[in-house]
Order: C-alpha cells, then sequence, then structure tokens
C-alpha cells in the first residue's frame, strides 16, 4: 500500500510540476509517512503530509501555487512582503486554514483569515493536525535597533512529526539558537547578504546543529545569488554525514 501511495504522489507531482515548471518535489520517508518537499520560489515551499498541505510563506499568488492543493496550514515567518503577502493568502482558497504566524504577522490578517489564525512568540508551540509546530528565534546579527530582522518580531519554527524534526530557519544569522537545535531530520536554511548570511555562515550554523538532510533556500535576491554549491562544499568538506540537497527555489 505504501508503494502504490507513493507512487500515486509521483504522478500527481510530476503532474503539477510539468504544469507549473516547477522543480522536482522529493519525498522523504519519516518513519510515519511520506513528506513530500517542493520548492516554489525564494523562501517559499509546500510540505504535504498524511493528506495535510502546508504552505511556508506564500507569495507570488495563486499562479505561483498552480495544481497544488489548496492550504491546510500556512506558516509566515515575517512581516516583510517576501514571507507574507495578504494578497496571495486571499487568492489561495485559504478561508479555512490554519495559520501559524509572528504577533506582527497575525495582527495585519483580515478578519476572515484572523479568525483561524495562532500568534506565536518565540519558544511558544501549538498541535495542529497531529504535528506539533514550535516558534524559534530567527534574527540578524550583531543585534542592532535598525536590523532588518530584529529579535522576537519573527518567527523560524520546527515541526514534529512524531520524533521526526523539521526546521525552517526564516530569515536569520547563524545565532546561538539555531547552532543549538538537536535532533533535526530536516532542515531549510536561508542564505542570502545583506538580509539574512553568506555561505560561510550558513555552513557554520548548519555544521553546528548537525540535520540529517538540508536545503539551502532563501539563496537569491535582487542583485544577488548565493553559490549554493560552494556553500555544499564546506559542509561537505567538515561533515559527510549531512545530506546537503541542491534544488532550484527559482525565481519566476
Amino acid at each position: 500500500m505504501k508503494s502504490l501511495f507513493t507512487f500515486i504522489t509521483l504522478i500527481f507531482f510530476g503532474n503539477i510540476q510539468a504544469q507549473n515548471n516547477f522543480p522536482k518535489a522529493d519525498i522523504i520517508d519519516t518513519g510515519y509517512g511520506d513528506l513530500t518537499v517542493q520548492p516554489i520560489k525564494h523562501g517559499s515551499l509546500v510540505l504535504t503530509y498524511n493528506g495535510k498541505t502546508i504552505y511556508v510563506d506564500p507569495t507570488g499568488g495563486k499562479k505561483a501555487y498552480t495544481g497544488i492543493a489548496k492550504p491546510d496550514m500556512i506558516l509566515i515567518t515575517d512581516i516583510h512582503g517576501d514571507h507574507f503577502n495578504m494578497e496571495t493568502i486571499q487568492e489561495l482558497d485559504a478561508k479555512n486554514a490554519v495559520i501559524i504566524a509572528p504577533e506582527v504577522v497575525a495582527n495585519k490578517l483580515t478578519y476572515t483569515y484572523k479568525q483561524n489564525s495562532i500568534a506565536l512568540k518565540n519558544e511558544q508551540g501549538v498541535h495542529r493536525m497531529g504535528l506539533f509546530i514550535s516558534a524559534v528565534p530567527m534574527y540578524n546579527l550583531p543585534e542592532t535597533e535598525d536590523s532588518r530582522h530584529t529579535k522576537g518580531r519573527g518567527n523560524g519554527y520546527t515541526i514534529s512529526i512524531e520524533d521526526f524534526n523539521i526546521y525552517i530557519s526564516g530569515d536569520t544569522s547563524a545565532i546561538q539558537e539555531m547552532k543549538m537545535l538537536y535532533g533535526i531530520d530536516l532542515a531549510f536554511v536561508c542564505m542570502n547578504l545583506p538580509y539574512t548570511m553568506d555561505i560561510n555562515e550558513a555552513s557554520e550554523g548548519v555544521l553546528a546543529f548537525q540535520p540529517k538532510i538540508m536545503y539551502p533556500y532563501h539563496y537569491r535576491g535582487k542583485g544577488m545569488i548565493s553559490d549554493t554549491k560552494k556553500f555544499k562544499e564546506l559542509v561537505d568538506a567538515e561533515n559527510l554525514e549531512i545530506e546537503v540537497r541542491l534544488r532550484d527555489w527559482y525565481m519566476k
């Protein structure tokens, strides 16, 4: 039965990719069922597990998600427009989706969506849909009042499927809270100056918390694309047990 489900999932996501020129989706065995990872663009991705679809930082309008099931849950990391876009959420038929976001984002949701929203501060967590979602710090170093990402405003997230743990960094430096993460099976880590960190700092952070599988994401912005191949070389040189997967978080 599991192999049949995996086959159907591959066909389904293959059709989606053909429709919208998506990068290939990955299917990861969590030990409790398959998790599908679909890169979208920049800091956006879609996770599908146990028949539930989770959008992370959806932007780009409905067109960017052609063929993908409507969201059951939306995670938003920060207030900036490349992470929080109210127009996209409205276009996605997300009225029944659970929206988990920092307070600064939750306060800007329209009434229809605010009813199903959960505002989390750093270190707070919530159980939904058989998952435990915890908000973790994300911020720039050095800490300054005029920083693009100040401590406590935005959220990175961990998602736990039983003891299978996913980390989504959001926009951050290689902060101590990242380096102290433990038991991460799957990670999505940003790298894009001047908004987050360069590949050297990102590799330092990843080598500290040692996820089993990690994807560089949010690695391109206006005028800059981080050298993710060099990043992989830096990690591989120190720890080949960390599987660095390079995928195309493409720009449309």
